[in-house]
């Protein structure tokens, strides 16, 4: 067995007397795709901040391809291989998509958006921003504004944005989140190809993608791991229907 790719050991994170991360353990290997669901309020959004730097720990240890990333920020786990789509679309919509993911290269590679101009024309990056809307599908709408892309292929662009950035892992932060039975199947199947390419977090609230993406699934209630494995297992689990999923939810991605 290869070590993992994320390991996180006895995170805490408390908002006054609320904990929203409570002692948690969580690994992820690599390849793996493992999602983290729970009811809102069980701390999924703030576990995926504050491995990502967005939220500084209160205790505890995340190690990131080997190496303690706690004093990390979050520009600097960027650049080790950690890329974070968020709940919220957040492409740059006044751009066209070729635009977005050139931003996302010129970024990375250390300049500032304010060059934005020459990303749009400059070929090392116009290129490969190419060949990345081409492989997310999003390749005859690379000169359409991101803004009038349907939220489904905002999505997309966004992911397209963090492939851009060279990741080893993906932290997705619900990327379903608002779309309809059609465009959730067609994100379902866009996650699929990239499986087994890119180790990944899953933050999800639908379980059918759940189910059908995910190698491992762990439970979180109130910031604490109730349970973890395979979704066969997690769908079979007493305390899992009875904290949160309940026997329709979890028999719909059967």
């Amino acid at each position: 067995m290869s070590d993992p790719i994320l390991k996180v050991e006895q995170l805490k994170k408390s908002f006054g007397g609320v904990v929203a991360t409570d002692s948690l353990d969580f690994d992820v290997m690599p390849g793996e795709i493992h999602a983290v669901i729970g009811p809102n309020g069980a701390g999924k959004t703030t576990f995926v901040a504050q491995i990502a730097g967005m939220l500084k720990s209160d205790s505890g240890r995340i190690l990131f391809d080997g190496q303690d990333i706690g004093a990390k920020t979050a520009p600097q786990r960027s650049h080790m291989g950690l890329a974070r789509s968020f709940q919220i679309t957040s492409v740059f919509r006044e751009f066209t998509a070729l635009e977005n993911v050139a931003l996302s290269i010129q970024a990375h590679s250390g300049h500032s958006f304010k060059f934005w101009k020459r990303a749009s024309t400059d070929a090392d990056l116009t290129e490969p921003a190419q060949k990345i809307l081409d492989d997310v599908g999003l390749g005859e709408r690379a000169l359409t504004l991101a803004g009038n892309l349907a939220h489904g292929q905002q999505r997309q662009l966004e992911i397209a944005m963090a492939l851009a950035t060279g990741p080893k892992m993906l932290l997705l932060d619900e990327p379903t989140a608002g779309m309809g039975t059609e465009e959730s199947e067609q994100m379902r199947q866009f996650l699929d190809r990239l499986k087994g390419d890119y180790s990944m977090l899953l933050i999800e609230h639908d379980m059918d993608t759940v189910f059908s993406l995910a190698d491992r699934v762990t439970v979180l209630v109130y910031g604490r791991a109730i349970a973890t494995g395979t979704p066969t297992e997690i769908r079979n689990n007493d305390e899992v229907r009875a904290a949160y999923l309940g026997e329709d939810e979890v028999t719909a991605g059967a």
